[in-house]
């Protein structure tokens, strides 16, 4: 997973209290490699003031729960759906909100150094999360226009060897329009199921997984897999009737179903809404700082920056007359 250390400073000084992380820390705790802790890292002291934290190599960032094992202490075979990019995902987006609100507090008590400094890294994640983006959407228009452009400069290649009778480079160039021609169609396509492509599930929801049976919250969706190739190979993506080209969602894995999942990368075929009535108590760290609570129907609500995220409209809860004539009656 990329570093997302560099994110976390700014030379070498925490950009995040201690007291921010404890929002979301109900059982989380993140750790980076080289034995310095999150905690430790977004200290308060070296919030506002200087830090000496040595810089050992490549720090990198990851998310553990303090409760280690699943049922009898062995891990699940739900951890092959374990998705450590969608964790880098949500992670950008917490601290694209939390260094928002610090850049708006330091203007509001005239610390316009610090707000400095605070935009300039929120410039950073920004990037970072635009970056994830196009990575994503690695087959958008532009990209299938560009491979188009290319093809028709070495068609035109082509008609160059030809007239010098160049007949081995003309059929090298000929390949490589093939192969061209093969990516342009899958990106025109990826970048079509981009825009018209219908969710069957919707932010908060709370589903069930069809297999491995846990309970999970959506928390993001991709309308095609987005994974890496070695990634869809564990998870066994190549098996599942629909493949990687159906929606896959990001889902917060209930604590007490699987305290080491934490967040998992789901194909739609492969879950299952959950009806209110079998909806019940859901931990997770995450839930804090990317939903509001939860609506009558016991699903939760995203906030309105996530639903922004992936464009994704707000959701009303059915109107239930029987509870409205209910509470008359009472």
């Amino acid at each position: 997973m990329q570093s997302l250390c560099h994110l976390f400073t700014t030379n070498g000084a925490p950009l995040l209290k201690t007291s921010s992380w404890r929002k979301i820390d109900r059982g989380l705790f993140c750790t980076f490699s080289g034995s310095s802790t999150f905690a430790e890292l977004f200290s308060d002291k070296g919030f506002w003031g200087e830090n000496n934290l040595e810089k050992k190599g490549d720090l990198s960032v990851r998310a553990a729960w303090r409760f280690f094992g699943g049922k009898n202490g062995k891990s699940t075979e739900a951890s092959i759906e374990r998705s450590e990019a969608a964790n880098e995902d949500i992670l950008l987006f917490f601290f694209q909100l939390d260094l928002g609100t610090r850049v708006q507090y330091a203007l509001n008590i005239e610390q316009y150094d610090m707000a400095k400094m605070l935009r300039d890294k929120l410039i950073e994640v920004e990037t970072d999360i635009i970056k994830q983006q196009q990575a994503k959407r690695g087959s958008s228009k532009s990209e299938a226009q560009d491979k188009e452009i290319k093809i028709l400069t070495l068609r035109a290649d082509i008609q160059k060897a030809i007239e010098t009778e160049n007949y081995d480079l003309a059929a090298k160039l000929r390949d490589q329009v093939s192969m061209l021609e093969a990516e342009a169609l899958a990106a025109s396509a990826k970048a079509l199921a981009f825009e018209n492509i219908k969710y069957a599930f919707r932010l908060g929801q709370q589903v069930q997984h069809k297999v491995f049976g846990y309970r999970g919250v959506i928390c993001g969706m991709d309308p095609v897999c987005c994974e890496s190739k070695s990634w869809m190979e564990k998870a066994n993506i190549d098996k599942l009737s629909r493949g990687p080209n159906q929606p896959f969602y990001q889902v917060l894995v209930d604590f007490y179903a699987d305290p080491n999942l934490l967040v998992a990368y789901v194909a739609e075929e492969n879950l299952l809404a959950i009806e209110e009535q079998d909806k019940a108590r859901f931990d997770h760290p995450y839930t804090s700082f990317l939903f509001y609570g939860t609506d009558t129907a016991g699903d939760f609500i995203p906030i309105s920056e996530l639903r922004e995220k992936f464009s994704q409209p707000r959701h009303e809860p059915p109107y239930d007359e029987n509870d409205n004539d209910s509470n008359g009656d009472a």
